[in-house]
């Protein structure tokens, strides 16, 4: 019987090693053909009659946990946001749910548009936060924090009551009451047949220049030479990978017919002291880098505003890192910090000695 087994398996192995070999014979030296399960761990979209939904539920209640320990600190603690990121709620009314369309996008004097006054698929909603929050750390909520926080969302925009509980189940009674669900048209004749209301003609009117073409774009405008370099030479902030280096900024904008130098080399970074290196390593490893720059504001304060005024408080930043807070550099909140206590304390002794790189 063993015998017959290991004849079995070897059989097979000896299958599938055709069948890879079958496969990297289509593009030799390009890979294989991905698995069914590889396949399936990207396959994860929503579409709009809710195919890829995933089973699960999430009350407005547990949402508004999970929204306050990992979506305020960007998106405010009513979806309000702040000035690094547009707001998520507001702007729809009752009488938008009723009709499916939202009356503030008609009128040009409205301050601002929102997300929930745009979207017309709460499909939209689910699939964005399931695969792209939060954004420091994308694709770790839970199905149940994604179906709650989607819940704590349209709770906010008054589209379902303070108990309810969303699920795959009822996520199409949602969809119903969407305030902008009847504002998008695909009737735009942007591809041949019939699958999206057959329109035949085109909702544009453009017509191709003929003649008397402009024959190329002109230059109306240019970056004066005293303002070139005002933020630091842009071919030193470009990334090292990819065809675009970035100009030299400290050099003046070459006219035209104007041979163009070769591109200098970018200076090499001075090395790092180890306890600054080690600093900065733990910042990116717990994603503080994300709102928070070394020399310079992002969402919250450089480390480096916070170390002239905490000179020497190592105590005190700690504490700041584990519970959070706001007010004292801004009103955005940031929510307590869930990393371990040597690395955090770390974190803050680095800040209190003055946060050098």
């Amino acid at each position: 019987m063993s015998r017959f087994r290991n004849a079995l398996l070897t059989l097979a192995l000896l299958a599938a090693a055709g069948v890879v070999a079958a496969q990297s014979n289509t593009f030799p030296g390009i890979g294989r053909a991905a698995t069914p399960s590889e396949v399936a761990k990207w396959d994860i979209d929503v579409r709009p009659d809710f195919k890829g939904l995933p089973a699960g539920s999430g009350s407005v209640a547990k949402g508004q946990d999970v929204w306050e320990a990992k979506c305020a600190h960007c998106h405010g603690v009513f979806g309000e946001s702040n000035e690094v990121f547009s707001p998520l709620i507001g702007g729809t009314t009752a009488e938008d749910i009723k009709k499916g369309r939202v009356a503030n996008l008609m009128r040009s004097d409205y301050p601002g548009r929102t997300t929930m006054m745009k979207v017309p698929t709460v499909s939209t909603l689910w699939d964005y936060i399931n695969r792209a929050m939060p954004w420091t750390n994308p694709k770790t909520l839970s199905t149940e924090e994604v179906y709650a926080v989607t819940a704590f969302m349209l709770n906010m925009a008054n589209i379902v009551p303070d108990n309810y509980v969303l699920s795959d189940k009822n996520i199409a009674e949602v969809q119903a009451r969407m305030p902008n669900r009847n504002g998008m048209s695909t009737a735009h004749a942007m591809w041949p047949g019939n699958e999206l209301s057959g329109v035949k003609k085109p909702d544009t009117a453009n017509k191709i220049c003929m003649k008397d073409c402009t024959p190329e774009a002109k230059v109306a405008s240019f970056l004066p030479d005293f303002a070139r370099n005002a933020h630091g030479n842009l071919q030193e902030q470009n990334r090292n990978v990819g065809p675009q280096r970035g100009a030299d900024t400290t050099k003046p904008e070459p006219k035209a017919g104007m041979p163009v130098a070769a591109a200098a080399p970018v200076a090499a970074a001075k090395p790092e002291i180890n306890e600054a290196k080690a600093a900065i390593a733990l910042l990116n490893k717990h994603s503080c880098t994300a709102c928070h720059g070394v020399d310079k504001k992002i969402v919250g304060p450089g480390f480096n505003e916070i170390a002239k005024k905490q000179a020497g408080k190592t105590d005190y930043i700690l504490s700041k890192v584990k519970a959070g807070g706001v007010g004292v550099y801004g009103q955005i909140p940031m929510p307590p910090q869930s990393l371990p206590g040597a690395d955090a304390k770390q974190i803050a002794e680095w800040i209190s000695k003055g946060a050098s790189k």
